[in-house]
């Protein structure tokens, strides 16, 4: 098991991953521009189908971008913030974090958006004890980092 802490202890002079997936998003009809189609994992864990949501049109039998986002983000962060709970000598047991994926446009640009917002729910724990451990862990969480502060990102056309 790689050797994970909450401090910032990597001093690396460059990206060191610790954990790698790759997901393929194929098939499908996007004349419209939303996803359609299947994603899959490469070790096959992660297998459905894509599709528009209801809402904008679609089918809705399918999952979509932004549920995907919101799980991955709300999980992250679920993570983050029990870990910190658990150094803190509380349990994190009843902690849970809602995460809302909202898909619309840039009112600079007029090009797509996606804003995220999170809320947490930990019954029995005070505003006061939460607050410090929410912001330690939106320090830890590589989704909030990510949102705050964009992450790298490459494009590449294969061969």
């Amino acid at each position: 098991m790689p050797d994970l802490s909450t401090g910032k202890d990597f001093n690396g002079e460059s990206f060191s991953a610790i954990y790698t997936t790759t997901v393929t998003v194929s098939g499908g009809v996007a004349a419209h521009g939303r996803v359609s189609g299947r994603a899959r994992s490469a070790d096959g864990v992660l297998d459905l189908d894509l599709s528009m949501p209801g809402e904008l049109g679609g089918d809705g039998q399918g999952t979509n971008p932004e549920q995907l986002f919101a799980a991955a983000f709300g999980a992250c962060f679920h993570g983050a913030l029990s870990l910190v709970a658990r150094q803190a000598a509380l349990d994190p047991a009843t902690i849970m974090v809602e995460a809302t994926a909202a898909f619309g446009r840039d009112p600079g640009d007029g090009g797509y958006v996606l804003r995220v917002d999170l809320v947490v729910k930990w019954p029995g724990i005070s505003p006061e004890t939460a607050a410090p451990l929410i912001e330690k862990a939106n320090s830890l969480c590589p989704y909030a980092r990510m949102a705050g502060e964009g992450t790298p990102t490459t494009i590449t056309l294969a061969p």
